[in-house]
């Protein structure tokens, strides 16, 4: 097979007349709907030798050009023990842990790093085989530069289960984040769809294609200089916490590819937004019964608290 992007070209049949061009490429190609999109995001589709936008509408009998992306080479999960990771609950059918902050949750295309699925391979943990190869018992996902609990199904029972709640929104996930300035009102819901950044392909934000997102926001405490905020996801979008801080003007401190003032990060130590997933809540797949896992903060957040703190 060939490693190398192919062109694909062809007009558009009557039948698609009219169609989105995300629904018309997949309907031509096989693509799914969202794979179709990125390829129209990143400038891949050109109609009559335009780049044509996902929501175009195309017109039979118009030439349509298609670059598609070379596969990418298939990643390997590799056993890496994670140095501050910690086993916070075990049993047959789940592992939670309380991951740190640089640590993926499974391997990905350029990672480098240690993830928290290898390091629950290098010590020993069986982990559920479904999902894909690299992402094996992953329900749901922590950025690297985001610290907090994570829950790992280990049984087939629970990642089935596990993935019925978190699409059901059965699940209570809590962060707690410090945020510059005071957002107004001190409570409040961020309901704004996110999608991918439309000039910034590793960035996301509130666009009108996006998918549905909503983030509750309640007040803590409030600084001088910054808010430190109890959040509570009601979806679980890609640097959602982030990008609807963001949206708001008040962006996660420390976190530089959403707008924090590097000043202010250089000054409370932070290399890093900081953003702490300080409680996972879920049903337990084998019994249906209520648990729920506390974290508390990692030291450079708490140093970082510690200081605006005493600058209020």
């Amino acid at each position: 097979m060939s490693t190398a992007a192919q062109t694909r070209s062809l007009p558009v049949p009557d039948g698609l007349e009219g169609e989105r061009l995300d629904a018309a490429l997949a309907r031509m190609f096989g693509f799914s709907r969202t794979k179709a999109a990125e390829l129209a995001s990143d400038g891949k589709v050109t109609i009559d030798g335009a780049t044509a936008g996902k929501s175009d509408r195309v017109v039979a009998g118009s030439w349509l050009e298609v670059e598609i992306p070379a596969p990418a080479a298939p990643v390997r999960l590799i056993a890496e023990p994670v140095e501050g990771m910690v086993i916070v609950h075990d049993d047959d059918d789940i592992v939670v842990v309380n991951k740190p902050v640089g640590v993926a949750a499974h391997p990905s295309p350029g990672w480098t790093g240690t993830t928290v699925i290898g390091g629950l391979a290098a010590a020993g943990y069986r982990i559920s085989t479904s999902g894909a190869a690299e992402r094996q018992g992953v329900v749901h996902r922590l950025d690297v530069g985001t610290s907090g609990l994570m829950v790992v199904a280990k049984s087939e029972r629970a990642y089935t289960d596990l993935k019925r709640q978190f699409h059901d929104r059965v699940v209570e996930k809590k962060y707690n984040t410090l945020v510059q300035g005071h957002p107004d009102p001190m409570s409040g819901t961020v309901d704004a769809p996110i999608g991918r950044h439309p000039s910034s392909d590793w960035k996301w934000a509130v666009t009108k294609d996006g998918k549905p997102s909503i983030t509750h926001y309640d007040l803590i405490e409030a600084f001088r200089a910054a808010s430190l905020l109890d959040i509570k996801l009601e979806t679980g979008r890609t640097h959602q916490i982030r990008v609807h801080m963001s949206a708001l003007r008040h962006p996660c401190v420390g976190d530089i590819t959403y707008g924090a003032d590097p000043t202010l990060a250089k000054r409370l130590g932070l290399t890093r937004q900081w953003l702490h997933a300080v409680s996972l809540g879920f049903e337990h797949p084998s019994d249906g019964q209520w648990v729920q896992y506390d974290s508390e903060y990692p030291e450079d957040l708490r140093r970082a608290l510690d200081i605006i703190s005493s600058e209020s």
